[in-house]
């Protein structure tokens, strides 16, 4: 902020200015930073080598990317080229289809539902990023599991889809195995960002986590019932657009502060990349499971960021992270370990279906995973 002597107008001669304040050191950001603890580039005394200097200025670089000014502050930045990535490989894909399958045909029958799944997508992204400004790591890790019952609940619902005990039981494994993993932070002091507002992070973590789940459980009935492609260049067209008019509207300013050069480029292409290459596969493996798997399973995506930081920033290390990766994956393998099933004909939901389409007919009791291929081959044999 400008100091209030910057909007004086002396109309007399100036008093005797005061000794001026004392200089403060910048204050450490209350954003997370998932870098926070990496040494000062060069190192104590100028000792480093020349072979580890390149490493500590590549580290330096990432540190002002990942800080709050750069990266938190454009969240909608992050997502936006993934979205024109989608646009330009699945969108045009739809666009060159011919029949039913055409990108016109298919706006002309669903265009408004789609629309509202991509700002939904959209939501999610940006609240779950602007959340780290003014929350703890804690905080998203842990309240970021409220994806789970969000998608369990929409799932039996609306996909009918039914729960054994074996699932619960495995779904609880894998949130104490979180809840051990955030337990290490707070006791290696990962824990930081605890900002002013930590009330209004925890609400945005909870916001988001919920968008997720309606976004993930509307995938799985999409890719299921229609195509992985229609979904995919649907999110990228809505995407591209709702997210470009936002980010112009909201984050056009702090866009402009970051210091753009290649090495920040590369950075941001790079996790534009592997944004692309996510949502490009998880439709793939929520056919072949569900949505609920697919989120249990990401749990140890935090864990496998932190493997890479032990080696990259040499980050503190503790053996209740072991245990938190293995009682994820024990939690994983009880809950895979049974099929759900479909408590009746789910066809009385046909939000996306094609009204001229044909009329897929399911078992009212089938697997839904993993064999969902086989009950589908199974329903056709049975209608013809």
């Amino acid at each position: 902020m400008l100091s209030p002597e910057r909007h004086r107008h002396h109309r007399h001669p100036p008093p005797p200015q005061p000794p001026p304040p004392p200089h403060h050191p910048p204050q450490p950001s209350h954003v997370v930073a998932t870098i926070e603890n990496l040494p000062a580039e060069g190192g104590s005394g100028g000792g480093r080598s020349g072979i580890s200097a390149p490493s500590s200025s590549v580290r330096q670089r990432i540190r002002k990317v990942l800080n709050r000014d750069l990266l938190l502050s454009v969240a909608l930045g992050q997502s936006f080229l993934n979205y024109i990535l989608l646009f330009l490989v699945y969108t045009t894909t739809l666009a060159v289809r011919q029949g039913e399958e055409n990108l016109l045909a298919i706006l002309k029958r669903r265009w408004w539902k789609y629309m509202i799944l991509g700002i939904i997508d959209i939501e999610a992204n940006y609240l779950v990023v602007k959340a780290y400004q003014y929350t703890t790591l804690t905080s998203v890790q842990l309240l970021d599991c409220f994806v789970i019952p969000v998608v369990i609940l929409l799932s039996w619902f609306f996909l009918l889809v039914r729960y054994k005990a074996v699932h619960f039981i495995g779904i609880v494994v894998c949130i104490l195995g979180m809840g051990c993993m955030a337990g290490a932070d707070v006791l290696v002091g990962r824990q930081q960002g605890a900002g002013e507002n930590k009330l209004i992070g925890d609400l945005l973590v909870l916001g988001g986590a919920t968008l997720y789940g309606i976004s993930n459980v509307c995938e799985e009935y999409i890719v299921r019932n229609l195509s992985r492609v229609e979904f995919l260049g649907m999110i990228g067209l809505f995407g591209s657009f709702f997210s470009g008019i936002q980010l112009a509207i909201m984050e056009h300013k702090e866009l402009l502060k970051v210091p753009w050069d290649w090495q920040i480029g590369l950075l941001y292409v790079g996790f534009s990349a592997c944004m692309f290459g996510l949502y490009s596969f998880m439709p793939v493996v929520i056919k072949k499971t569900s949505a609920t798997a697919v989120n249990l399973s990401l749990l140890t995506a935090d864990l496998y960021s932190l493997f890479c930081g032990l080696f990259l920033f040499h980050y503190k290390f503790s053996g209740l992270y072991l245990l938190s990766f293995f009682t994820i994956l024990v939690g994983l393998v009880l809950y895979s370990s049974t099929s759900t099933y479909v408590a009746q004909d789910p066809r009385v939901y046909k939000q996306f279906r094609n009204p001229s389409g044909p009329v897929v007919d399911l078992p009212a009791t089938g697997q839904l995973e993993p064999s969902f291929e086989a009950s589908v081959r199974t329903s056709k044999g049975s209608a013809l």
